[in-house]
């Protein structure tokens, strides 16, 4: 029998049963977050029922209309439905955990051994893969997301505004807002709908004032509290956020190191958004690590414990859902723009063309675990080393 939403006395064991699970899917989830999804529903659903599929339907709605990490906030909100604010944060804790201490760990390996021949050749190789994997994302989020011609002209126009160096933020907002006017039935709309990403960007811009100079814990803690607290879409557009908060504004991180934090991330399990655990370390040693960790997961804590309550009037407002489509498109713009610039990082010769296009073949056509296949760029580029 499904327990109540509002019911604050949890069954016999479930703090225990939410650890459990939730630590053998945060080692276990490769794939991305459609991956983690599907474990999640399996697993909550279907074997242990502890939600019905409408109430799973009713979640995955609300975590895609506020901001931050889709599949962490599945976790989150499982674990709040199951056993109150407690399994919230135990079910949140144990899936972003086992990925964020593998990261940790390439971090160490890579400061010490990153620049040495062998290392780079492994790297050398994943690069284009991530480049490709990020173009499957597009693919098949874009066929998703650009539903008519008005929502296709967003995503261009959006493009263009990201690629001249329009503030990021300034796009979600701008194809959100825009798409919600243009399809209103003629009232009053969308109006309460932007308020909350309007404080967002409020709290991300003195967040920003802050987190200025040398990287330091609490500058480092301030840009990952302020990408968390505003980032909608795809893991991957955190990308865009990264490169343009760490490399184009402060200078933290080269081209090539964020590509190389991307590169970690995939091949571990769990929540992309542990990306920042390599980050941090990488400016600023363990404390950078915990200060970027903390500052990006927490506003998915407090967004799904606010959240919770509102999610059937979310998922059934049709303003909600202009809005929402607006700011998918702006999203997946944002997105198409980093891939570019990656790119251009990554393809450093034939070979490397070579490695993105047959990567992208196997991941659009025959569906490959991206995270296996990113494992085999690893050994590829360390073949191709060998061979020069």
């Amino acid at each position: 029998m499904v327990a109540s939403d509002h019911d604050h006395r949890s069954p016999p064991g479930a703090l225990r049963e939410l650890a459990l699970l939730f630590l053998r899917l945060g080692l276990t989830a490769f794939g991305g977050p459609a991956a983690h999804i599907a474990m999640m529903k399996q697993e909550v659903v279907e074997r242990r029922k502890w939600l019905e599929d409408e109430q799973f339907l009713d979640l995955l709605g609300a975590t895609n209309f506020i901001p931050g990490p889709n599949s962490t906030e599945m976790a989150i909100h499982v674990g709040h439905h199951r056993a109150g604010t407690k399994g919230l944060l135990v079910a949140g804790t144990c899936f972003i955990l086992p990925a964020a201490l593998l990261t940790l760990g390439f971090a160490w390996l890579y400061v010490r051994f990153g620049r040495l021949p062998q290392a780079g050749a492994t790297l050398y190789g994943l690069k284009p893969v991530i480049v490709a994997v990020v173009i499957q994302a597009l693919w098949g989020l874009g066929r998703t997301a650009i539903k008519n011609r008005l929502l296709a002209v967003l995503a261009v126009v959006s493009a263009l505004a990201c690629a001249f160096g329009v503030n990021e933020l300034v796009v979600l907002l701008f194809g959100a807002i825009a798409y919600s006017l243009a399809t209103r039935p003629g009232g009053r709309g969308g109006a309460e709908v932007s308020r909350a990403p309007g404080f967002f960007v409020l709290a991300s811009a003195k967040a920003t004032a802050v987190a200025t100079g040398a990287a330091s814990s609490t500058g480092i803690f301030l840009v990952f509290l302020k990408i968390g607290s505003v980032l909608f879409g795809s893991g991957y557009v955190l990308l865009a956020f990264l490169r343009a908060d760490l490399v184009q504004a402060r200078h933290w991180l080269t081209e090539g190191e964020l590509l190389d934090a991307v590169a970690v991330g995939q091949m571990t399990p769990g929540p992309v958004f542990t990306t920042a655990t390599f980050v941090g370390y990488l400016l600023h040693g363990s404390a950078g690590a915990l200060a970027a960790t903390l500052g990006i997961f927490a506003p998915a804590f407090v967004f799904v414990a606010l959240s919770g309550p509102l999610v059937p009037r979310l998922r059934r407002s049709p303003h909600a859902a202009r809005f929402l489509d607006g700011l998918n498109v702006a999203s997946l713009a944002l997105m198409a723009v980093v891939t570019w610039n990656l790119g251009r990082a990554a393809l450093v010769d034939a070979w490397a063309v070579l490695l993105l296009f047959a990567s992208a073949v196997l991941l659009l056509r025959h569906k490959v675990n991206s995270a296996l296949l990113v494992l085999g760029g690893g050994a590829l580029g360390n073949l191709i080393h060998w061979l020069r």
